[in-house]
């Protein structure tokens, strides 16, 4: 049977201080961490200083490790056998592949048939999928799990799978009420509808794996007339939480993951507000792959949020504070990915852009790809973003007018779209 909702904090910190002593136990049958844990007391496991003896999983380490070693070494047999296998999001050169046995995947569907009930979505609604699916889990995994909230499913997959224009002819034809998928190919569908004067006109947006500024999510809901629901998960765990309120963060589902907030630099736990790094330890998808005190790489902040706003009130909020979406260094000058996303899509007239950086004469350019919405003066619009930028981040860049649609085609064969390409090292 799937995990029930807890109705209550109380009842969480019960479940976690079980399923933590579970989830040692059951790393405690790896090779791998055995003789990291020898020290560690079960009985302990709820003083945080016990708890901080386990040490943190990084990416470094399991870089370190064969596929060889992965499988025989840090996997562990599971009882009930292995269903599949999940794809890495490439923290090793070569992505690993780590298996979920069939009880594991009995509480990951529950984990991702969440977000839909955060999203607001009811039985009986139809949900057009545009998530990959191919050996990445996210678009399969959501297309599954829609059964249990009785919604119906397209399963349409990426646009290297299904081409952007079937995919519109099958949003007009089927008339989902949802879209799932990338932001950014969202972004790219709603350009390419708006250049062949095709209306979007659904109930919900749900996306995962890509920041989601103000400036997008309002761009976004614009051009599809919906509200959109971000979603958070790692393939190390499963899907972790969703928005149950535009932009205040993720609910985290801490009755399936133990979450810690660690400064960067000292490992202690930050307080509450403050961004730190992430470290997760699953508490259920554990029977292969035990991952204790995994660190992610994401840079968050924790709130209790203990608002009493619905059934997902019960979970704690993580803030993603997105610092690891890069940056270019133009002439001197740090302009965060992040920040310039932010700034175009402020302005109602562009559709889509793309950001370069260029050596040209031996002088960096920063260049601006844009393409406008219909009727708009693109000369002008030109102009006004190169001043504007100009204002704002004190560099004049190149702004190129590109035809609307242009982007969308060159983007929509990719899982994340390359919107910022540095070819100075070209």
């Amino acid at each position: 049977m799937p995990l029930a909702l807890p109705k209550s904090r109380a009842e969480i910190r019960r479940i976690q201080a079980e399923r933590k002593r579970h989830a040692v136990e059951q790393a405690l049958r790896s090779p791998f961490w055995r003789p990291l844990l020898g020290k560690v007391r079960l009985e302990r496991l709820e003083d945080p200083e016990e708890w901080r003896r386990i040490p943190i999983l990084d990416k470094d380490t399991l870089r370190a490790l064969s596929d060889e070693q992965f499988c025989n070494e840090f996997c562990i047999k599971p009882a009930d056998g292995i269903q599949e296998y999940w794809r890495s999001g490439g923290v090793t050169g070569q992505p690993l592949f780590y298996p979920r046995s069939f009880r594991d995947m009995e509480d990951g569907l529950e984990a991702f048939a969440r977000t839909f009930d955060c999203a607001g979505a009811e039985r009986g609604e139809r949900a057009h999928i545009s998530f990959p699916l191919g050996i990445h889990p996210v678009g399969q995994v959501f297309a599954r799990c829609a059964a249990s909230r009785g919604i119906t499913v397209n399963w349409a997959g990426s646009g290297s799978s299904t081409p952007s224009v079937l995919q519109l002819e099958l949003i007009q034809r089927l008339k989902p009420t949802i879209w799932l998928g990338m932001s950014s190919y969202a972004l790219h569908l709603a350009n390419l509808a708006e250049a062949r004067g095709m209306e979007l006109n659904l109930r919900r947006l749900m996306t995962s794996a890509e920041p989601v500024s103000q400036a997008k999510r309002d761009k976004l809901e614009r051009s599809w007339g919906a509200k959109l629901t971000d979603t958070f998960g790692m393939t190390e765990a499963g899907m972790m939480g969703a928005e149950d309120k535009p932009g205040a963060g993720f609910r985290i589902w801490t009755d399936m993951y133990y979450v810690e907030v660690l400064d960067q630099k000292s490992l202690e736990p930050v307080k509450e507000g403050e961004t730190g790094t992430l470290i997760v330890t699953a508490l259920c998808s554990n029977n292969v792959t035990p991952f204790l005190r995994w660190s992610s790489g994401d840079l968050v902040s924790y709130s209790e949020a203990d608002d009493g706003a619905g059934p997902y009130s019960v979970f704690p909020r993580l803030q993603h504070a997105h610092r690891t979406s890069g940056f270019f260094k133009v002439r001197g000058i740090n302009l965060g990915h992040q920040d310039l996303e932010d700034f175009m899509f402020r302005h109602a007239e562009i559709g889509d852009f793309r950001a370069e950086a260029l050596n040209e004469g031996g002088n960096d350019v920063l260049r601006l790809s844009i393409e406008c919405r219909r009727g708009s003066d693109g000369t002008a619009i030109c102009r006004q973003i190169a001043a504007d930028l100009k204002g704002k981040f004190e560099l004049l860049p190149q702004v190129v007018l590109l035809e609307a649609g242009t982007l969308a085609k060159e983007f929509e064969a990719n899982i994340k779209a390359s919107r910022f390409v540095d070819r100075r090292s070209a």
